[in-house]
């Protein structure tokens, strides 16, 4: 039964990876054809690069790190900014950068945790 899951994550993984690489090809298509390259098409190839990472990691690993779905979150959201949306409160831009100061000072939490001077149990190991 165990095997089973390996084999249908391996498929999923397969599925998402080559999605993924499809979407980097019509983007750049996209900018082919407009003869225009964008900060927010950048913006998005590097969405796609974090999300071809997660998955190479999860495939090697079996482990997602938590920073990043969070990078991809702050790539998209610095996106949506950037494209210059009409008719948008003021406010709105506001609420969305603080959302992106958010998620960076989650990634520093994420970060700082595994500092020896943090944890404890580096410092009982050390005391022992």
């Amino acid at each position: 039964m165990n095997r089973n899951f390996e084999i249908l994550e391996k498929i999923v993984l397969s599925i998402l990876i080559v999605c993924t690489v499809i979407a980097i090809g019509m983007e750049i298509q996209g900018m082919i054809t407009n003869l225009e390259v964008t900060l927010a098409d950048i913006l998005l190839l590097f969405i796609y690069i974090e999300v071809i990472g997660m998955i190479k990691e999860y495939w090697v690993s079996k482990v997602i790190r938590m920073s990043y779905p969070i990078f991809i979150a702050i790539t998209a959201l610095a996106r949506y900014i950037i494209m210059g949306r009409q008719n948008v409160e003021p406010s709105a831009y506001l609420y969305e950068s603080a959302a992106i100061l958010i998620l960076a000072i989650a990634i520093v939490v994420l970060r700082v945790r595994h500092m020896e001077i943090i944890n404890r149990k580096s410092k009982n190991k050390i005391d022992d």
